[in-house]
């Protein structure tokens, strides 16, 4: 069984001043990938990234809320988490193979922070981890457009660190 993970789509990542490449295309995505784990009685957990008291993000800052253009049904698992990995310092991990779970299917953002790191970590973990090539993003950066940060990501991490599939070709 396979799990769907959406990292970080929080209202001051997605509505903040650096907006997301391709954002509106990527919520599409995420809405047919929640769907299609549904359908399949795939479970769904969502991470909240959070910061220390005092900081923008701080625990039940409005910024760190998941976005409401996600379709959600109430039955996920959101769990908050303090670094990029969504495993470290989190139960995920124990959650997951409570459930039988063998995979991770891994979404989200930001591509070369918090997408990067999970997937490294799921197939550490024992996981088989599955990065959708269509079902991250980021924002452009001094060095990079996000379209190239994608791209790059998609190309490094396929293979060692997980399978690269788009999410038109991935069923739970």
């Amino acid at each position: 069984m396979y799990a769907l993970l959406i990292l970080d789509m929080q209202v001051g990542l997605v509505h903040g001043p650096d907006k997301p490449w391709a954002g509106e295309a990527l919520l599409d995505t995420l809405n047919t990938l929640l769907d299609k784990a549904r359908s399949a009685g795939a479970p769904v957990f969502l991470a909240r990234h959070v910061g220390p008291t005092g900081s923008p993000i701080e625990p039940g800052s409005p910024l760190t809320q998941l976005i409401p253009e996600l379709v959600l049904q109430g039955n996920e698992v959101i769990f908050e988490k303090n670094r990029p990995n969504a495993f470290a310092r989190t139960n995920l991990a124990d959650q997951l193979q409570a459930l039988g779970v063998e995979g991770v299917v891994i979404t989200g953002m930001k591509t070369q922070y918090c997408v990067d790191s999970t997937c490294r970590a799921a197939r550490d973990l024992g996981f088989d981890a599955v990065l959708i090539a269509d079902g991250h993003t980021c924002s452009d950066t001094p060095a990079l457009k996000a379209q190239q940060i994608i791209a790059h990501h998609n190309a490094t991490l396929a293979g060692p660190f997980c399978r690269v599939i788009n999410a038109e070709d991935w069923g739970f």
